[in-house]
């Protein structure tokens, strides 16, 4: 039996996580190429880099002296909660990063809270100690207070505290006196997390993830944590229902570095990935074949949101994508499912659309973003939270929201979160910043981030967390400002938009091609207008001076894809195309929208 140690970091968003396990494995000495030294070698989606976020669990390991450490980098977005609550099951102990300027965050806690309550023994690593005016003695304190609040046992908070800074790889006990590298944090890590428990016996392992690869299917993954495997073996599913699959293991794999490598045998206590199990589910059980005893399914986290996707149908279709039928988009969603736990589908009310459930407006669109850049071409409707009926009470899902920004905008931002539904918990005032805490209904958040930062000037951090369903908290009043919709299709031109521009703010320039019934702004009154941006200038032979000004147009608003759906009234939709975000209405004829019952003014 190898020395194992099994351990998940966890960190909120930005927090310098990934960069540090990256570190950790050339400490071991993986990657002995220095050419490699400033890549991300973990956030290899191109997502993931983009956006500085880990979106999926992954599984590295580090050699280091006589042991071989297995290191689950969890995502800290609450929105990727179903993947962390499963990663956590395979550790024994948990890595807490922490900024030493930041200090503890609320997707922090939201990570930590699962991690103590599975009774995970955590290091704390305050990170960032180069950044000008941090304060890692504070931020100590702040994560001792943290864990004392979340029902720490004794043993958890006698732990081990780090300092250091995982960009310029070093780790020490006292940030005052930094080290050369990082071998006092691998060394605590030894020291301080327990190794696996040995349990002798017949084998037992939980499937906690799953991979895809188009070669050989499914791959489980998961901890073993009983008796012994052995490639070729047979053995028996235990599924989430009380039924049981016989079934054979074709490929047995460890995890070696950032690749897998093949093994006959797996002792328990290492992390393995198993290949020719069929038919399993995140939360199965792969058991002895002759005595099969199942361990508990893992819970995992209720979807709070749901969006319509559907084919495109708009003039537009076709142009950009690859795959645009209802039979594409079917079978993309149901790959999706296949690895995305927090994710359920299911048929809509129009034979090309599906309805999308997941964990908040970032987890759908993260899925949207990607099926775009694999060349998809769809529609989406409006997010919805789920309703959900408890003893007879509706109940609707409520977040804690936490903002942090400057002293001089905390008016403003207090005064937005109040008219969504939003009740204040706490108030904190650090140097020139104060800290928000508000308890507020995920219908709230909808949309609020952007006009918080366009609010703030940028400044604010924001972050939520899922606390669970309660009480209905009545009507929020959403975007009051009517559309600017186009007449006709064409391209637009500057001299149409110019006379326009007092009927409100575009979402286009000139020269962009449009299509009856897009919306291409947003209007200054309540009621949605028709306008004709299609419209070039008559020439003639006379002149007046004056007349030929150059036109001054203000700048289009652009959308990511997250502000284009947080936007969106109930009667439109985003038009997502590898190439393009469009809105419009769903229904592209002005006549067909009057008959609905929509005002149309102009």
């Amino acid at each position: 039996m190898q020395n194992i140690r099994n351990i998940a970091i966890i960190a909120h968003v930005d927090h310098g996580k990934t960069t540090l396990v990256d570190k950790m494995i050339f400490q071991g000495n993986l990657f002995r190429d220095t050419e490699n030294a400033g890549e991300l070698l973990l956030d290899n989606n191109d997502l993931e880099r983009e956006r500085g976020i880990t979106i999926l669990a992954k599984n590295v390991s580090v050699h280091y002296k006589d042991y071989k450490i297995n290191i689950i980098d969890t995502p800290g977005h609450a929105d990727f909660g179903g993947e962390v609550e499963r990663v956590l099951n395979m550790a024994d102990g948990v890595l807490l990063l922490v900024d030493a300027f930041e200090g503890t965050m609320p997707q922090t806690r939201f990570v930590l809270q699962k991690a103590l309550a599975l009774g995970k023994k955590p290091i704390v690593v305050v990170n960032k100690v180069d950044k000008p005016n941090c304060r890692p003695d504070f931020v100590h304190e702040q994560v001792f207070d943290l864990m004392f609040s979340l029902n720490a046992t004794e043993e958890q908070l006698d732990f081990t505290v780090m300092y250091g800074s995982a960009k310029q790889g070093w780790m020490a006990t006292d940030w005052r006196r930094p080290a050369t590298d990082i071998t006092p944090l691998l060394d605590a890590i030894i020291n301080d997390i327990p190794a696996p428990r040995v349990q002798e016996g017949t084998p037992q392992m939980l499937v906690t993830s799953l991979e895809y690869s188009s070669y050989v299917g499914r791959i489980a993954i998961g901890k073993l944590t009983r008796g012994a495997l052995a490639s070729g073996m047979p053995v028996t599913l235990c599924k989430r229902d009380g039924t049981f699959a016989k079934a054979k293991i074709k490929e047995l794999m460890t995890f070696e570095g950032m690749g897998k490598q093949k093994v006959e045998n797996v002792e328990c206590g290492e992390i393995c990935a198993l290949v020719g199990i069929e038919g399993f589910e995140i939360g199965d059980t792969i058991a002895d074949a002759e005595n099969p005893e199942a361990l508990a399914p893992i819970a995992v986290d209720e979807p709070t949101m749901s969006m319509l996707f559907t084919i495109n149908d708009s003039p537009f279709f076709g142009r950009d994508g690859k795959y645009v039928t209802s039979r594409h988009l079917k079978d993309r969603l149901d790959r999706e499912l296949e690895k995305n736990l927090a994710l359920r589908v299911e048929p809509g009310a129009g034979a090309d659309s599906f309805v999308v459930f997941g964990r908040g407006v970032l987890h759908l669109s993260v899925l949207i973003e990607t099926m775009r850049r694999e060349g998809y071409e769809l529609q989406v409707g409006q997010p919805k939270v789920i309703i959900k009926e408890l003893n007879g009470v509706k109940c609707e899902p409520v977040e804690e929201l936490t903002i942090d920004l400057p002293n001089d905008v905390s008016g403003k931002a207090i005064e937005m979160v109040n008219r969504r539904r939003a009740v204040m918990l706490d108030m904190q005032h650090r140097d020139d910043r104060v800290h928000l805490t508000f308890e507020i209904p995920s219908r709230g958040l909808i949309g609020l981030r952007s006009n918080l930062l366009t609010a703030t000037a940028g400044e604010a951090v924001i972050a939520h967390r899922l606390k669970g369903f309660e009480p209905y908290m009545g009507d929020i009043e959403t975007r009051v400002n009517g559309s600017l919709i186009a007449m006709e299709t064409g391209d637009t031109y500057a001299y149409a938009i110019n006379k326009l521009q007092d009927r409100g703010r575009f979402f286009i320039k000139p020269g962009d091609e449009v299509y009856a019934g897009q919306v291409i702004g947003e209007s200054n009154r309540q009621d949605d207008i028709v306008v004709n941006v299609g419209k070039s200038k008559k020439l003639t032979n006379m002149r007046a001076s004056g007349s030929d000004d150059k036109t001054n147009i203000a700048p289009p608003i652009l959308f990511s894809l997250e502000e284009a759906l947080e936007y969106i009234q109930e009667d439109e939709y985003v038009e997502v195309t590898p190439k393009a975000t469009r809105l419009r209405k769903i229904y592209l004829d002005e006549n067909e929208r009057k008959r609905r019952g929509k005002t149309i003014g102009g």
